[in-house]
Parts: structure tokens; sequence; C-alpha cells
């Protein structure tokens, strides 16, 4: 995701609400993002709660590009923690950036006064 920091003012107000509709679509791609790896996160917590209490040497099953390849719980248990580590700091890291894009996004809006129709609803019925 690239961050929007223009050279120059924006020129006009369609340039404005642009860059502003960009940082949204942008927050929206890492929610999406954010949301599919917690969701495999779960998955492999899942494998992991239930292969823990399992004899090491019972035969585990496990989908390796496509091919289904034969293990035993004592191998595939600590790839599967090992992937869930990986995914417990991929949503970290995707979390922070959301943050930082939400409060680039807050900036931009207060900067130019930029209110979502809900908003300037709002501000009409008062």
């Amino acid at each position: 995701m690239s961050s929007i920091a223009p050279a120059a003012a924006p020129k006009n107000e369609q340039e404005i609400l642009s860059t502003y509709r960009q940082m949204q679509s942008e927050m929206q791609g890492l929610i999406q993002n954010l949301t599919k790896v917690e969701m495999e996160r779960n998955e492999h917590r899942l494998v992991e709660e239930t292969l823990e209490p399992l004899d090491p040497d019972r035969r585990a099953f496990r989908l390796v590009g496509g091919v289904l390849v034969e293990r035993t719980v004592r191998e595939v248990l600590p790839t599967v923690k090992e992937h869930r580590g990986n995914l417990d700091g991929l949503v970290q890291n995707l979390k922070e950036k959301l943050d930082s894009k939400q409060k680039e996004a807050a900036a931009w809006k207060a900067k130019y006064n930029i209110k979502t129709q809900e908003e300037a609803e709002a501000a009409n019925r008062q």
C-alpha cells in the first residue's frame, strides 16, 4: 500500500475527494487482508490445540502445495506453531498499517473539512 503524500497541494475539490476515496479504499483492502489472516491464524490455533494432546508418533496428514503428505504429529506440530507465530506477526503488522492509514485519512479529512453524507445530514438536522 502506498502512502498518499502529494508533493504539491491539491488544486481542486475533485483531487481532494479523490485522494480521500483512495485512502478509504486502501483501508478497506487492509481490513479485508487483516480479516483473512486472522481467520487463517485461528485455523492454525485450532489445529495446534487438536494436535497437542495426541501421541507424538500418531500419523498426521498435512496439505503441502495441494498434495496431502503423511507425517507424524511430532513433525507437523512445530511447523504449525511456527506458521501461527508468523501469522501473529503479520496480524500485528497489518493492524499497525491500518491504524496509520486511519490516522492519515482522519488528518486529511480534518484538513480539508470533508464530511460524509451521514455527517452532513446530521449537521442539517441540528
